[in-house]
């Protein structure tokens, strides 16, 4: 869904729907992506602005354009976004939580404790 009290600019979160329907599995490879248009209509956004969302995913080689028909879900796109999320995930949420566990006097010990709990629960 759409916040459009985001920080993050409409066609960044666009990108980002379509990658966490990717991650899902409610698009695979070779489904087609909703279309611009799809996206203008849902959420009363410009054409233009839902275009520069997909044409970042084509860009990064997870969706394809076939001329006439519209943006396909590339092969490995899963692969491409999780690659990408982990990347994020270690270089910009990771470092903010370890920050802030000191900042709050949490032992490293601690963190790394409830990780392996909380992955047992799975």
């Amino acid at each position: 869904m759409l916040d459009l009290n985001s920080d993050k600019s409409i066609y960044v979160q666009i990108a980002e729907i379509i990658e966490n329907e990717i991650l899902l599995g409610n698009l695979k490879e070779e489904d087609q992506a909703p279309s611009t248009n799809q996206f203008a209509n849902v959420y009363q956004i410009n054409p233009a602005t839902a275009r520069k969302g997909l044409n970042i995913l084509v860009d990064e080689g997870i969706l394809y354009k076939k001329r006439g028909l519209g943006m396909f879900v590339a092969e490995d796109a899963k692969k491409i976004v999780q690659k990408k999320r982990q990347d994020s995930f270690f270089k910009e949420i990771l470092p903010e939580i370890i920050n802030e566990a000191s900042r709050l006097g949490i032992p490293m010990e601690d963190i790394v404790e409830y990780l392996l709990k909380y992955k047992g629960r799975e």
